[in-house]
């Protein structure tokens, strides 16, 4: 499995969920078999986003979508997003 890691600051958790919720790129078309949203705990303006995928390809390929979304909304609903792909080399649930 192949993991896109995207965090940000944003400036208001529910108009970011808000467009995150409205999927401009078609996450689940794209490949995205999981996502799940991170916030910590001393920080409310500050998300990560993990996506997964079978393959790094459709990774990327997410990844460039979201690129374009960035440049329509930088520093309305976030700001300086980052953006990681790793593989998952090992889980183990206890």
């Amino acid at each position: 499995m192949y993991m896109l890691r995207i965090e940000h600051p944003i400036p208001s958790y529910e108009k970011w969920k808000q467009a995150f919720d409205s999927d401009p790129v078609g996450r689940e078309k794209m490949g995205v078999k999981r996502y799940q949203i991170l916030r910590p705990v001393d920080n409310p303006n500050h998300v990560m986003i993990d996506l997964e995928f079978n393959t790094a390809q459709e990774a990327e390929a997410l990844l460039n979508a979201m690129r374009e979304v960035w440049k329509r909304v930088q520093g309305t609903i976030m700001t300086n997003p980052q953006a990681t792909i790793v593989e998952t080399m090992e889980t183990k649930t206890y």
